[in-house]
């Protein structure tokens, strides 16, 4: 019995071999597990339901809809590209939405599931960000404009965001330690998998006489990587041929 995790695959017409990578994917190693989680960023961007037609986004759809037609459960966390992914598409595609973060039960162990972006409290400029961007006020401004603006004005702030990272230093956008301690000592010392910070790594918290392990997850920018956790622990893999 094996769960698989992912995140940060940023999914977009334009990246051929991710695209390839998350179709060969779905199809033989995630077919064949317990439940497949996706912690965020599945696309590169989403600006609304409505536009779940584009050729490409109905192919991503397709595909989710027919492992979970399969038999696998598939469950999807907003990331901070595609937070505004709503209802539609989890009817569409058939998987289960999450709040951020979630605590699940996994083969007798507490695991909290997060994107990874709150954990990262010494950029504070993102996080003011963060939080007018997830206001409803905020989303329900961005949704009822045209979809070509809408995508106009995401590419913009891409473009923005991307020009500001170069002129942070690296620890600013990785995660804060005291922030991964408070959380863990919140959720009772359970393991902990995020994704977001596109640094791949299994780290170990001693927190309050507990040790707990951190996993994160892989970006999908030059091929694909996935959590499996089963009842030996977790081990991150590697897509063959990426």
């Amino acid at each position: 019995m094996s769960t698989l995790f992912i995140s940060d695959l940023h999914l977009c017409s334009g990246r051929s071999q991710s695209n390839r990578c998350f179709f060969g994917f779905l199809e033989s190693e995630a077919h064949s597990a317990d439940a497949l989680y996706i912690l965020g960023d599945l696309f590169e961007y989403w600006v609304g339901d409505d536009d779940l037609d584009d050729p490409f986004n109905s192919t991503v759809v397709a595909a989710l809809a027919r492992l979970v037609a399969s038999g696998v459960p598939t469950y999807l966390m907003h990331g901070n590209r595609d937070f505004v992914i709503g209802e539609a598409f989890a009817r569409a595609s058939g998987v289960t939405l999450l709040p951020d973060p979630t605590l699940i039960e996994l083969h007798g162990q507490a695991v909290l599931l997060m994107h990874g972006d709150t954990l990262c409290t010494l950029d504070l400029e993102y996080q003011a960000f963060r939080r007018e961007a997830r206001s409803q006020t905020w989303i329900s401004n961005l949704l009822h404009q045209p979809l070509a603006q809408r995508k106009a004005a995401v590419e913009a702030l891409r473009r923005k965001s991307e020009q500001e990272k170069r002129g942070k230093p690296a620890e600013i956008m990785d995660v804060a330690p005291a922030e991964v301690e408070a959380v863990l000592r919140r959720y009772g010392y359970p393991r902990l998998i995020h994704g977001h910070t596109h640094r791949p790594a299994r780290h170990v918290h001693r927190v309050d006489g507990h040790v707990c392990e951190r996993w994160v997850l892989a970006d999908w920018y030059h091929g694909g990587s996935y959590l499996v956790c089963d009842e030996s622990g977790c081990r991150a893999v590697q897509l063959s041929g990426t």
